[in-house]
């Protein structure tokens, strides 16, 4: 949302003529001449390599010995293996989770259900600038983020919504969709897989879908008749939450190849703010190399030839529980604050670039609506408003919402209550934001977050 945001290897025995060491033979001499040595020696082996029961009175042959030596250098090949995997915090661990059932299309499965083990996917790990490397070694740092592991599955849960999501909604997202059935679909399939649940779980949000020279925060309203076209380039923002823990992602879609160059410009400049982000780098540092990549860049439409510009006046953004624009904000172009990131924050690294001046304005009917994530007790004098806000505390605290999601609750004749709770200070309106007319504005938008010894991109798919 746009911010003023391992297989094991086949077990195998000692093959015919492989050399045996001579602790093996010391083993086995000591086996000939005295029973008891020898089976002392095999009941230790057997407890080494998990073989509780085994008979103890057994003598131990040459081979078998070299095949528990086997066992338990395998075992030890295992733990470093999983240790490696888990990014070196030295616990075991598991086989990433793979889907139980394949989802239906459109979805109806909840992602609880495709993994019955609760432990939803990862997202993909990036390491941390060479000043930071340290932090992947340290252990302090590493029992630091096993401590994370519940909190972020549940996250993660969230962002797997969002790609099961999105995937079909790449699908239907095809010129002559009217939009507002677009968007009515993709937020069912949200509530469906997410198992929404009040405030603890579902849409984070208003699905955006601005078209062209609109860049960010707009959805339709009741009534909205309009359609995608073939020339259009329509940026599909939205988010899912759980716990009030947000993800935030978006993405472009055009059908006409002519803006392939444009949609291109943006996924590589996201990519690099990315890259660039970490624990202690400073904010405008991003910005600086954003701007770099993202204009580098040129298309051509109808014989002209555009510089793609950062949209500079839009911004990522940290984001905190139930607060989508926390406080921090990751500029697209050189310039601004020189706050740090830190470790544990989380941050939506979103890029817009633009074929026009690069600077939105307010325009257009409003359709979002966030309540004042810091405003106190405000005395209201229309029961309506009073009312209003009550259904607003309620369903959506201090998430977004749209005029579309009071009606969904049966709210009518609403709108006079709402401009009173805007006047009051108490609801902020977002209107739409605007480029120049006939100018055409992408935006790509991924959610990380700064582990104490690596960044993840929570909201990477295989599709960006």
């Amino acid at each position: 949302m746009g911010n003023p945001v391992v297989e094991q290897p086949a077990e195998a025995g000692v093959p015919d003529g492989t050399p045996v060491s001579e602790e093996v033979l010391a083993s086995d001499a000591e086996g000939q001449n005295g029973a008891s040595n020898g089976a002392v020696k095999e009941e230790q082996a057997a407890v080494e390599a998990g073989e509780e029961g085994s008979d103890s009175e057994e003598e131990a042959t040459p081979e078998d010995g070299a095949k528990k030596k086997k066992k338990k250098k395998k075992k030890k090949n295992k733990k470093k293996s999983a240790a490696a995997e888990d990014g070196g915090d030295g616990a075991a661990a598991e086989a990433k989770p793979v889907p139980q059932l394949e989802q239906t299309s459109p979805p109806t499965i909840p992602v609880r259900q495709l993994f019955p083990g609760g432990v939803y996917p990862e997202g993909e790990f990036q390491s941390y600038k060479d000043d930071q490397r340290w932090r992947e070694t340290s252990e302090e740092k590493r029992q630091l983020e096993r401590l994370e592991r519940d909190v972020l599955n549940e996250v993660r849960r969230a962002a797997e919504v969002h790609r099961q999501v999105r995937r079909h909604v790449q699908r239907i997202a095809v010129p002559g969709v009217k939009l507002i059935d677009m968007c009515e679909q993709l937020e069912e399939s949200v509530r469906t897989l997410i198992e929404a649940d009040g405030l603890k779980a579902g849409i984070a949000f208003p699905t955006g879908c601005s078209l062209n020279h609109v860049a960010a925060h707009w959805t339709p309203n009741a009534g909205d008749k309009t359609v995608l076209g073939y020339d259009d380039v329509m940026k599909i923002d939205f988010g899912t939450h759980v716990d009030g823990r947000i993800i935030d992602c978006a993405f472009t879609v055009a059908h006409n190849p002519r803006y392939d160059p444009l949609l291109t410009a943006v996924k590589e400049a996201t990519d690099t703010g990315i890259r660039a982000a970490g624990v202690d780098v400073r904010l405008c540092d991003i910005g600086a190399q954003i701007q770099e990549v993202m204009e580098s860049h040129e298309v051509e439409l109808d014989g002209k030839t555009f510089q793609v510009k950062s949209v500079r006046n839009l911004n990522g953004h940290s984001i905190s529980p139930y607060h989508i624009h926390a406080g921090k904000s990751v500029p697209i172009v050189k310039g601004g604050e020189a706050t740090r990131m830190e470790e544990g924050e989380f941050f939506a690294i979103e890029t817009f670039g633009s074929t026009g001046k690069g600077y939105v304005r307010e325009d257009l009917e409003v359709s979002h609506y966030m309540k004042n994530f810091d405003v106190g007790h405000v005395p209201l004098r229309l029961p309506r408003a009073r009312q209003l806000l009550a259904t607003i505390d309620r369903n959506f605290s201090t998430l977004a919402f749209c005029r579309r999601y009071l009606d969904r609750l049966g709210e009518q004749k609403y709108l006079m209550a709402l401009k009173n709770l805007c006047d009051a200070g108490v609801v902020d309106p977002y209107p739409p934001l605007v480029d120049a007319k006939g100018s055409y504005v992408a935006q790509y938008e991924h959610t990380i977050y700064l582990h104490p010894t690596r960044k993840e991109v929570l909201t990477r798919g295989d599709d960006y």
